[in-house]
């Protein structure tokens, strides 16, 4: 009988411990990142006050004079107004990448012998902790003013996820414009040109039936009124963008879901391939 040696590869780990360190590495960027927040609160600003002020300015202010039909204008809104925060909050993830990379921390971090994505990864579930604190607020606020979700908890929890769903997807879009602009400036472009629109062309605020065709046409395929929707109709609140004959208002759950998977399905590899070109060259 011969006995046969077998010689471990220089280098080779196993499969797992490559696992246990890529988590570790993403684990530590996200406390990274939640440090450096709580080191400066403001930050924080976009999902904490902001949230509060639009939710009494609309609620208050415009809504006394927005009829809603089946319902208070504070039930219709609150679920507007939570996808109005998480979307313009998006814009803080592209400003921050933008300006990791200016600063030279992204090269910093590429000396150390850590798993490349975890940069990224790292970043995405931290604006995901956020939008779980604008989610948090908005909602405490709801209640304050009059909001009451009238569907059962696995429904009412349904509408939480779809709507913190489409704000992950939308993180890594705003990643992607972070790793694309030059400079600070140019990100903040992207929330007043692409952000600040989306939100308000849409059913957040306003039902649309009042809305020029066209105009209509685009509110109902906008990809914030279809999470707006899916959380009201899982809400069991008020709804009239449901009744307008259009298909993705009657089947908004079907069409926030798809929505944000389509989002991550393309931003995703796109936010890889902009990182390793931006930190190659």
């Amino acid at each position: 009988m011969t006995s046969r040696i077998v010689v471990p590869l220089i280098g080779a780990r196993p499969v797992a411990t490559r696992i246990r360190e890529a988590i570790r590495d993403v684990g530590v960027l996200v406390r990274r990142n939640v440090i450096h927040i709580a080191r400066e609160p403001l930050q924080l600003s976009d999902v904490t006050i902001q949230p509060v002020l639009f939710t009494f300015l609309f609620v208050y202010v415009f809504g006394s004079g927005i009829p809603v039909q089946g319902g208070s204008y504070a039930a219709f809104a609150i679920a507007g107004l939570l996808l109005l925060n998480l979307t313009t909050s998006s814009m803080g993830t592209a400003v921050g990448l933008t300006a990791d990379l200016n600063t030279g921390l992204i090269d910093r971090l590429r000396t150390l012998p850590m798993w490349p994505p975890a940069v990224l990864i790292g970043r995405s579930i931290s604006d995901l902790l956020s939008a779980f604190v604008c989610t948090l607020i908005v909602t405490g606020t709801g209640l304050l003013v009059g909001w009451r979700p009238t569907s059962g908890p696995l429904d009412i929890a349904a509408g939480f996820g779809v709507a913190l769903l489409f704000a992950f997807a939308l993180s890594w879009v705003a990643a992607c414009v972070g790793l694309w602009a030059k400079g600070v400036e140019s990100a903040q472009g992207f929330g007043f040109i692409v952000l600040f629109p989306m939100s308000f062309i849409s059913n957040a605020l306003v039902p649309t039936g009042g809305m020029p065709d066209w105009l209509r046409t685009i509110a109902d395929w906008n990809p914030v009124s279809a999470v707006t929707a899916a959380c009201r109709v899982l809400w069991g609140n008020p709804n009239p963008s449901g009744s307008d004959g259009s298909w993705p208002m009657q089947h908004s759950v079907v069409t926030a879901v798809a929505w944000s998977l389509a989002l991550l399905a393309v931003a995703v590899p796109l936010a890889m391939a902009l990182y390793r070109r931006r930190t190659t060259t």
